[in-house]
């Protein structure tokens, strides 16, 4: 580990040093003459006199460099079988008349514009088009449905909304429009306007607070970039929190740019005019990072695909997309390869394509178990190399930094810690545990650019949630170990947040859903193991007493009322009716029993339960 070494050790002796190194890498406006910012620890900020534009670092500089006939963006739709690519210099004119739509209706520096798109250019567009004129966008993932995206309008209070006329699953056409505008009647915070991209499947019929995105986007005149401060916000993106209310997770304008612009040399090894494929969603931090941002920054071609692993058509279709664009690296979720691996075992579809040009498979999201591991390597015989990061931080904690050092893998392990990140694995008193010892992960303050300032409009809730537990650390709520030779190894959420196939949702929220339910006295959301999607939610459920019941019925109810409140992305499908719930005497609900009993566990039982007879209950409802 000598060039590594070296590298992690400037990072965190010298901190200072190291960022303002990294920092001349993009392009300020007026560069920053102080690094870091401490006089409101433990809120830190990173190059707070600096001023810059992320839309001029993204596609404008590319272009004054000569690179403007470059691919830049190639949208592939595997549902309408549709191939289009942008070059620099037209995603830089797409991207300047928006952003003079944007203006036209009134957005101006700091406003807030929430995006709710499907797949698609536009997407990659608005938000750079925001990020032109120094608005704040906060994209929602297409999947939510109108409760969830109210709960956003709410606390972000967009000055727009740009959506589409509908997304496409499959051979589904999924109208957005009526959602966006239950969401707005729902909503105490109402936008000025409403901005529809018509799409060919589904024309919308638009309402007196709507415009189209075609018409609007001919009759503008392009706007120039805003310059911006460093510590300024270049998005909101709410993550699940405990309680069932989103957290809008800040990510600021400089920290973001260099740190992105540094994982893309360091982590992926990845160069200008490459073609790289994230096999995201835009509304994932995972497509803010790697689909839109990062690429873009280095001069990159990033592909924005809309479909799935398989059924779009088939098993192959990643593979073809490979082929087809010459991508050099792939970064995608267990899930995606769990669910290919499921319907094309011996891989005929990788050995129908030509897939030559694929460098390094990237994986995240959620834990890469060993047996997807060690069938992808065999199968498309490129290293596959997992990592680990969250919302919050967004960009890896840990890695295989291939443009550093190229380390040996370990199944199970994200490697080891990225530069800047101080990982440090502690006992219940903050306390460092030996090497192979399990305890909670946390990061030394001050966490590196590139992660969460704070959370929008609320900097004691995000002290609270991640900085009191163990003072003068990050606490990410997972659990793991570092072994011998400072390998992580991360073991599971600590909190109530699961992750069902790299997406992570609040029990609360799907609780908080169920709870609706005319027949429910109470209820609990649990994410139990799943060979496929990593976990997926379970819900335990006591009817209220006295009335006529159908248990089917209800389970089914229960499901769409689910799907019809949080969103198909939910992906709840098991329902189980049960006496009571087990409690602690202060009427505390013992999830933790409960997944241990799913497992198939034996776990100690908290001396505080006040029913333990209903755990016998339970073991017959979740083991049969």
């Amino acid at each position: 580990m000598g060039a590594y070494a070296d590298e992690y050790s400037r990072s965190t002796t010298d901190p200072e040093g190291f960022w303002a190194e990294q920092a001349r890498a993009i392009d300020w406006h007026a560069p920053p003459s102080t690094v870091l910012d401490g006089a409101r620890a433990p809120l830190y900020r990173w190059f707070p006199d600096g001023e810059l534009n992320t839309c001029v670092n993204a596609v404008d500089r590319h272009v004054a460099a000569g690179r403007g006939d470059q691919p830049a963006v190639i949208h592939d739709s595997a549902i309408t079988g549709e191939v289009h690519t942008l070059t620099y210099a037209q995603l830089q004119e797409r991207v300047a008349k928006f952003a003079g739509v944007l203006a036209g209706l009134g957005v101006a520096k700091g406003d807030r514009v929430v995006i709710y798109l499907p797949m698609i250019t536009e997407a990659v567009v608005a938000m750079l088009a925001c990020a032109r004129i120094g608005a704040v966008h906060s994209v929602v993932f297409g999947g939510f449905a109108a409760p969830e995206l109210a709960a956003r309008l709410d606390d972000a209070q967009p000055a727009v909304i740009v959506t589409a006329s509908c997304g496409l699953e499959g051979d589904k056409v999924l109208p957005y429009l009526p959602i966006v505008h239950a969401a707005v009647d729902a909503a105490a915070a109402k936008p000025g306007a409403v901005v529809v991209w018509q799409r060919p499947r589904l024309t919308a019929e638009l309402g007196p607070l709507d415009h189209d995105w075609a018409a609007a986007e001919r009759a503008a005149a392009p706007a120039d970039p805003v310059p911006v401060a460093a510590t300024d916000p270049l998005y909101i993106l709410y993550t699940s929190g405990t309680t069932g209310k989103p957290k809008g997770v800040v990510r600021d304008n400089g920290g973001h740019a260099v740190a992105l612009t540094y994982s893309m040399r360091a982590i992926y090894d990845a160069g200008p005019g490459e073609v790289w494929w994230t096999a995201s969603d835009v509304g994932w931090v995972v497509g803010h990072s790697y689909i839109v941002y990062a690429p873009l920054l280095i001069g990159a071609t990033t592909v924005v695909y809309e479909g799935k692993p398989v059924g779009t058509p088939d098993a192959g279709a990643f593979w073809r997309v490979i082929e087809r664009h010459g991508v050099r690296n792939l970064f995608t979720a267990p899930t995606a390869l769990r669910a290919i691996r499921k319907e094309d075992p011996d891989a005929e579809f990788v050995a129908a394509s030509d897939i030559s040009s694929l460098r390094t498979l990237f994986m995240a999201g959620e834990r890469l178990d060993p047996d997807t591991y060690e069938w992808a390597a065999a199968k498309l015989g490129v290293p596959v190399i997992d990592h680990w990061w969250q919302t919050e931080t967004g960009w890896p904690i840990a890695a295989n930094l291939r443009g550093v050092e190229p380390m040996p893998v370990k199944p199970g392990s994200a490697t080891v810690p990225v530069p800047g990140y101080g990982v440090r694995i502690v006992d219940d008193a903050g306390r460092d545990v030996p090497a192979g010892t399990e305890g909670a992960v946390v990061i030394s303050l001050p966490l590196p650019p590139g992660t969460l300032p704070t959370l929008w409009g609320a900097d004691q809730r995000y002290i609270d949630s991640y900085l009191t537990t163990f003072p003068g650390n990050y606490l990410t709520g997972d659990g793991g170990y570092l072994d011998e030779d400072g390998y992580l190894f991360v073991m599971g959420r600590t909190d109530d947040v699961i992750n069902v196939a790299g997406h992570r949702l609040s029990t609360g929220a799907l609780e908080a859903a169920i709870a609706g339910h005319p027949a429910v006295a109470e209820c609990a959301v649990i994410g139990v193991a799943d060979q496929l999607k990593g976990q997926l939610p379970r819900a335990l459920v006591a009817l209220k007493a006295g009335g006529d019941w159908d248990a089917d019925a209800v389970r089914a109810e229960i499901v769409q009322l689910v799907r019809d409140t949080v969103g198909a992305v939910a992906a709840l499908k098991e329902v189980a009716i049960v006496a009571a719930l087990p409690k602690t005497r202060s009427g505390k609900i013992l999830r933790r029993s409960m997944r241990a009993i799913a497992e198939g566990r034996d776990e100690a039982v908290p001396s505080t339960i006040e029913n333990p007879d209903v755990l016998d209950d339970l073991r017959g409802v979740l083991r049969g």
